[in-house]
């Protein structure tokens, strides 16, 4: 219920039917006044979102440490205490991909200095900060000499096997598109490449010389996460169609294991929220071993109870012995690990694919 005051006019604004108390008894409208502040909007739009009062940190509270309590509750009938499962995955999904996108990488300390990392120039240890440019490192003379000795020893280690074959010299790389364009012309019809083979190496040449590798991993974890919500947007429904094969049809609607889906992936995305949240926050304690034991302590310690948070989750909920519902349980992981490999892997091509 919000605080905003009761109007005096007691003509609701939606039916026009006559209110006596806060609620219209015909269609159940809050007969407050309609304009409001861009205060009371925000608290509005809060308050709607988490469902008014305690509901929003009960939910959490449950989802986190509670496995398949939301869910029991949620299909039992007591629906008003806790946010609605769609709401809540919309809810937590929004909040972890834009944090995840808007805050940068670069960690800050409390003095508001970049995180430093050591590199070598030379035989001596230098700081540098992250990120640097390949621009200005190749400014310094050693640095140059030792890139082009490297880059002449690979040369001359090439050009000592003279076993090699076109298409091995390409699987090691070639200089350039030009030099993969005058091969695939004139070599002989068994060392030509292949139509699929001839476009995979040229689009990898065309990435390698448009991009350095920190643009590349850039990239790549730009398109993760921007594809990741889709992705778990469209599993999701595969994910409950597999509960809905592993249990009883009359006693379970797909509706139920859809309803289990939705909380057991919202609590996922939680923990992916909340680790990323206190890694932003020890990071500006510095280059602090304490901030760095906390650091792994608590990743340790989410990614069990990630892990494990489902066996119990799945033993509650179905209300099966321990011993079938671990069997059916470890074969839902390995049957679901494998499907999301091959998706993230059909993401990474989509992304390989995509970059110009």
């Amino acid at each position: 219920m919000s605080h905003n005051p009761i109007r005096k006019d007691k003509t609701c604004l939606n039916c026009r039917h006559v209110v006596e108390q806060r609620f219209c008894p015909n269609c159940g409208q809050e007969n407050t006044e309609s304009r409001k502040t861009f205060y009371h909007l925000f608290v509005h739009f809060f308050e709607d979102l988490t469902h008014y009062e305690n509901a929003f940190w009960r939910t959490i509270r449950n989802l986190i440490l509670k496995p398949s309590a939301l869910t029991k509750e949620y299909l039992s009938g007591k629906r008003l205490s806790y946010l609605a499962p769609v709401r809540l995955y919309i809810f937590i999904s929004f909040i972890t991909f834009f944090l995840l996108t808007v805050v940068p990488d670069t960690d800050y300390n409390l003095l508001g200095a970049k995180k430093t990392t050591t590199v070598k120039k030379g035989n001596t240890p230098v700081e540098k900060v992250e990120r640097v440019k390949i621009d200005d490192l190749l400014k310094d003379e050693s640095l140059k000499t030792q890139i082009k000795d490297s880059i002449r020893q690979e040369l001359e280690k090439d050009s000592t096997d003279k076993k090699k074959t076109f298409k091995e010299v390409f699987r090691f790389g070639y200089k350039s598109v030009e030099e993969l364009d005058s091969i695939q012309r004139y070599a002989s019809e068994e060392d030509r490449l292949g139509s699929f083979e001839y476009w995979v190496v040229k689009k990898g040449l065309q990435v390698q010389h448009n991009y350095t590798n920190e643009e590349l991993i850039q990239k790549f974890k730009e398109s993760f996460i921007h594809n990741l919500p889709k992705a778990l947007f469209i599993y999701m429904p595969i994910f409950a169609f597999f509960l809905w094969l592993f249990h009883g049809k009359k006693r379970w609607y797909y509706f139920d294991h859809g309803i289990f889906t939705l909380h057991y992936f919202s609590f996922l995305l939680l923990m992916v929220l909340l680790v990323f949240l206190f890694s932003k926050f020890l990071s500006l304690f510095g280059n602090s071993s304490v901030a760095d034991f906390a650091k792994t302590i608590f990743d340790l310690v989410a990614f069990l109870w990630m892990f494990y948070y489902f066996f119990p989750a799945h033993h509650r909920f179905y209300g099966e012995t321990r011993f079938i519902s671990g069997l059916k349980s470890i074969l839902l992981f390995f049957i679901n690990m494998f499907l999301i490999v091959i998706i993230l892997v059909f993401f990474a091509i989509y992304t390989f694919i995509n970059i110009h």
